[in-house]
């Protein structure tokens, strides 16, 4: 069946050779469909790549036009920025509109925001949690949620989307190990947040592996931006026993990095998680653990509207892959 555009319900039912109010049923999750046809019309739907369209949907019902809210930690972080511009594509194909809000890694304002856009009627949130407990948030029981990036602390149930953040800092550490590093340090950001400690939970895995004791004094955390993990680069390195290699959790670490080697003459290799813009300008230019954003905002606004996706009582968690990236920095040897 070759079609022009995108297909319709109208398309569906001719496909599945059903009636038009049997896709409608089943797309719109009515009941007194029989399994048999719920299957044939769910295959024609797969095959022809049907997606409803939300808002006229809504429309039709007398509803307004759907609003998704999206509340993160700190918009002028490119990794938020990115998923930003992805969760807006991401619900353009269902035209739905979203509504943005940053919290300033303040736990009381990531609060108000989601207090305060429940109350204005935002449909359904994409929220990156802070560290903070989120059990609060089971007194809203009517607030449908998605949370990214990391899980929140306190929540049990939620569906979240993460990146496969103990593999990247596993892959990001025997990568520097492979090169003959020993002394590899950590850059780490606040480890209460799930993606963080994943993170560095997998660079431990790696040094435990490969029979290298875990060495404290390497290991840096509660750094939030890149002038902070610069002055913390250059203490390590002004150590007797410096380490000659550096993992960075987050980009601003990966920064802080760079700033900090620009007036040294020491050369250590370094790995960063999050790519970021120019990262490949810079020579070396910086070997990073990256991912796709756009896959991260997709699968959270999926879930969103399809919460019949749900089993009972078990959440829905979203894994997403992450790569290594050689670009330079992460294959200096050992001086």
């Amino acid at each position: 069946m070759t079609l022009r555009g995108k297909p319709t319900m109208a398309d569906v039912a001719r496909h599945a050779g059903v009636s038009l109010k049997t896709v409608s049923r089943v797309v719109n999750q009515e009941p007194h469909v029989s399994a048999a046809l719920q299957r044939r019309v769910q295959e024609s739907i797969g095959a022809l790549g049907f997606r409803r369209n939300e808002a006229a949907s809504r429309l039709a019902r007398g509803a307004s036009m759907l609003t998704l809210g999206l509340v993160m930690e700190n918009i002028s972080n490119e990794f938020y920025s990115r998923l930003a511009k992805s969760v807006e594509a991401a619900a353009a194909e269902h035209e739905a509109l979203v509504v943005f809000g940053s919290y300033e890694e303040r736990a009381e304002r990531e609060r108000m925001l989601i207090e305060s856009m429940y109350a204005r009627g935002v449909d359904s949130l994409i929220i990156v949690p802070s560290g903070s407990d989120h059990s609060w948030l089971a007194q809203h029981g009517g607030l449908t949620s998605v949370f990214v990036d990391r899980v929140p602390p306190g929540l049990d149930g939620a569906d979240v989307v993460m990146l496969d953040d103990a593999h990247g800092g596993r892959v990001a550490t025997e990568h520097l190990l492979a090169r003959g590093h020993r002394r590899v340090a950590l850059i780490s950001d606040d480890e209460r947040l799930s993606s963080v400690h994943d993170r560095a939970l997998g660079y431990r895995a790696a040094l435990r592996d490969a029979g290298l004791p875990l060495d404290e004094s390497l290991v840096v955390r509660e750094v939030f931006d890149p002038w902070r993990a610069s002055q913390e680069v250059g203490k390590l390195l002004d150590l007797p026993d410096p380490p000659t290699a550096f993992f960075a959790t987050n980009n601003r670490a990966a920064i802080g990095i760079l700033q900090a080697l620009r007036d040294r003459p020491e050369r250590p290799a370094y790995v960063g998680f999050d790519d970021f813009a120019l990262a490949d300008v810079f020579n070396p230019g910086v070997t990073v653990v990256r991912y796709d954003t756009s896959r991260l905002a997709t699968s959270a606004v999926d879930l969103l509207l399809h919460p019949a996706s749900r089993e009972a009582g078990a959440p829905r968690r979203v894994r997403v892959p992450v790569e290594l990236v050689a670009r330079g920095s992460g294959e200096v040897p050992p001086a």
